[in-house]
């Protein structure tokens, strides 16, 4: 075995369906007497529920998350949190509005306390992302993790079928890149792929019952480990194109994910033998690539950077920014061969 270093900075996890109910508790554990709810507009009626559940102490509720995380949202929510005197933040939703916790909680050390709608793994990571001027940077600071996540499937029942498959590959991307990501330890890597087991086994059942609540808890479950070792382990190519193309081109966060995944695993394939070894034997497929598109295409979602309206004259831009300031990877990240892998995504032709 090699060496390594595993490091843990560990968030309280309250899992199970019905947890939503102990969120009073979990607020008087962290000596927030005003929570200030969060959520995107079309969450806001789940985020006032929340909010009714606290009487008094919800501090209000804001309703103005919106994906990637506009800079001048960030302020807009920081001064309103403010305004309320709100000692800390409830993130009720996905990675959009616990973007917008973690940009207030960067500014103010509000701790927020985490209740996902989706699967996208960003309330157990302590990577942020801002975009302004067209351009999404991310960042890593442990003051922005969320100081308790409530983990409760009953929460993402509403979530539509579709955005249910694509936030569910987004949560297997993290698992994925994080088999090859160069600080991992044998730890990451064991919840890596059982995340990923987890999700391949509970989206085929949620495409055709999406009620299914213990469906919805494996798929959380699933969500929870890829999340996990998101926050954990540094993440490669994968990423560093969906924050492009998602922050550049404002493309859906969950979709560019799903539609990439494949062709930056063909990318790495080659020279990350093991994790893709682990990937396949996750998906109960021979080989990587091959058992990841197959579960895509029984997913039904979409495949290619044109569907998700990516314009085709923005692809070279794509390509430069992405060799500009590139995150660590197996394969060295080369203009080449990563504006070809961006224009099989965009005619959503197979990873090769």
């Amino acid at each position: 075995m090699q060496s390594f270093i595993h490091e843990t900075h560990n968030a309280r996890v309250v899992f199970g369906a019905g947890s939503r109910h102990n969120l009073t508790a979990e607020l008087d554990a962290l000596g927030i007497r005003r929570a200030l709810i969060l959520t995107t507009p079309e969450q806001e009626s789940l985020g006032r529920a929340i909010g009714a559940t606290l009487g008094t102490r919800c501090a209000g509720v804001y309703a103005k998350a919106v994906m990637h995380v506009p800079a001048d949202v960030a302020r807009a929510a920081l001064a309103y949190a403010r305004e309320v005197d709100a000692q800390g933040c409830v993130a009720v939703g996905g990675g959009s509005t616990i973007g917008l916790a973690k940009a207030i909680a960067l500014e103010s050390v509000m701790p927020i306390v985490a209740l996902p709608t989706t699967y996208a793994g960003s309330e157990m990571t302590p990577l942020y992302g801002l975009t302004e001027a067209g351009i999404k940077k991310t960042g890593r600071d442990w003051r922005v993790l969320p100081r308790c996540v409530v983990y409760d499937p009953e929460l993402t029942v509403s979530l539509p079928v579709g955005l249910s498959m694509t936030s569910g590959l987004n949560a297997v991307a993290h698992a994925a890149e994080a088999l090859y990501g160069h600080n991992a330890s044998p730890v990451h890597a064991l919840m890596a792929e059982a995340g990923i087991a987890a999700l391949a086994g509970a989206l085929p059942r949620l495409r055709t019952h999406a009620d299914d609540i213990d469906a919805r808890t494996g798929a959380l479950y699933g969500s929870w480990l890829c999340g996990t070792v998101l926050g954990a382990v540094q993440m490669g190519l994968h990423h560093k194109l969906c924050h492009t193309l998602g922050g550049s081109f404002n493309l859906p966060h969950a979709e560019v994910h799903t539609v990439i995944l494949p062709h930056a695993l063909a990318y790495n394939a080659a020279v990350a033998p093991q994790a893709m070894s682990r990937i396949a034997r996750a998906l109960g497929s021979e080989g990587a690539v091959a058992g990841l598109e197959a579960l895509v295409a029984a997913l039904q979602v979409p495949r290619s950077l044109r569907e998700l309206g990516m314009p085709a004259d923005g692809l070279e831009l794509a390509a430069d920014l992405v060799v500009e300031t590139p995150y660590p990877n197996p394969r060295p990240i080369d203009r080449t061969p990563v504006r070809e892998l961006l224009q099989r995504a965009y005619d959503g032709a197979a990873a090769l």
